[in-house]
């Protein structure tokens, strides 16, 4: 007798966006192992091609109306309350959360709240809520899997590891387009300069947080978060080659790294396969391509993003949130062209520093910290001469 093998079900959030389309390329040639069962994206006719080859049971768009040619038999949802009804829909097994921003936070609490897998690729999550989120996932015996490659390489360095013999970790970063340019020319930098980074395609937001190296701090956040590490724990190092994703130092002097080329679909695949690995038809890794591998260290007047990661660990509460909101509309204002590229960081952290820090023990207080950090972001931007 044969045993039927039952499908696991993914919800993939942001669908349309790079880690969306990446993770439905991977589970097209995986439907024996995988059902689609909720797509959503803000806006945009591809996810309607998306929803005809899948056919999920549940479809949102949270700035659009519904597009045309949906299969018979998938729901649509609207808005960002759309986002939660798909879920309580499909109730599916694993949660792919690639939102950009603070607008993904909402579905990472629900999936934790419910007990589901969460494959993590916002790390806005846990930059705004850590302390909440991991609460949350304990309670009801959750697993966080971080879809970001430098997380994801931790993770896969620990498999097996007692956390007590930690040395520290090693996040890299690849110190994004501008690691060479004159610190003189920084005000000049243009939006589409900023764009331009020289090893991973990814959104704007994220691109833009990899120029400032504000999307690293945000990994020193989620790393202290994700791995229960504390600040003197978690280190910061340039690696330009992108080929080593990061490293974990041992108490016996050993360092564990994981490596490979730069392709988002091998931390996805990682995180919906786990705990098996499952093959993939990926170009294998030759090391005499890479003969040089450069590891450099932080320089704070380049990267002033980073020390501010530890800043805002030792201000607890919710500057996380204040944190990625101010970033958020920073980032949204220069792209708009109304402010010049140092003014992303700076900015942030003038108004990190004078909002006074409160608790983060729920979802309404992270949320009422969001609208302080992109209320003060605006207002001092207005008022700046």
């Amino acid at each position: 007798m044969i045993l039927a093998v039952s499908r696991t079900r993914v919800a993939i959030l942001g669908s349309t966006g790079s880690v969306g389309t990446q993770a439905l390329a991977i589970l097209r040639d995986r439907r024996d192992r995988f059902d689609v069962v909720a797509l959503t994206a803000r806006r945009g006719e591809q996810i309607a091609a998306q929803a005809a080859e899948f056919s999920p049971t549940a479809v949102c768009m949270t700035d659009a109306d519904p597009p045309k040619g949906l299969p018979p038999g998938t729901t649509f949802h609207r808005g960002a309350d759309g986002v939660l009804a798909a879920l309580d829909q499909t109730r599916p097994d694993i949660v792919l959360n690639a939102i950009t921003g603070a607008a993904g936070l909402p579905a990472s609490e629900w999936t934790l709240r419910a007990g589901r897998r969460l494959a993590l690729a916002n790390k806005e999550s846990l930059v705004m809520a850590g302390e909440h989120l991991m609460q949350l996932a304990e309670n009801s015996g959750a697993i966080v899997l971080p879809v970001d490659s430098e997380h994801c390489a931790i993770h896969q360095c620990l498999r097996g590891e007692d956390p007590s013999t930690i040395r520290r970790i090693w996040l890299t970063g690849s110190g994004g387009p501008f690691l060479h340019r004159p610190l003189a020319t920084f005000p000049s930098i243009t939006r589409d300069e900023a764009l331009r980074h020289p090893t991973w395609t990814m959104g704007p937001r994220i691109t833009i947080g990899s120029a400032t190296m504000m999307n690293k701090a945000f990994e020193v956040l989620e790393a202290h978060w994700l791995f229960g590490l504390p600040p003197d724990k978690i280190q910061v190092v340039l690696h330009p080659q992108s080929i080593v994703h990061s490293m974990v130092e041992f108490v016996d002097g050993s360092i564990v790294a994981q490596c490979g080329v730069p392709d988002m679909r091998v931390p996805i695949l990682y995180c919906l396969s786990w705990p098996e690995r499952t093959p993939f038809d990926f170009q294998p890794f030759d090391p005499s391509r890479w003969r040089n591998l450069e590891f450099l260290p932080i320089d704070a007047e380049r990267y002033p993003a980073v020390p501010l990661a530890y800043e805002t660990l030792r201000l607890g509460g919710d500057s996380g949130a204040v944190l990625n909101a101010a970033d958020e509309e920073l980032t949204r204002l220069f792209l708009a062209g109304a402010v010049p590229f140092p003014a992303i960081v700076e900015t942030t952290a003038r108004i990190l520093r004078q909002r006074q820090v409160r608790p983060a023990t729920t979802l309404a207080n992270v949320l009422a910290a969001d609208r302080d950090g992109r209320t003060l972001a605006n207002q001092l931007v207005a008022t700046t001469p």
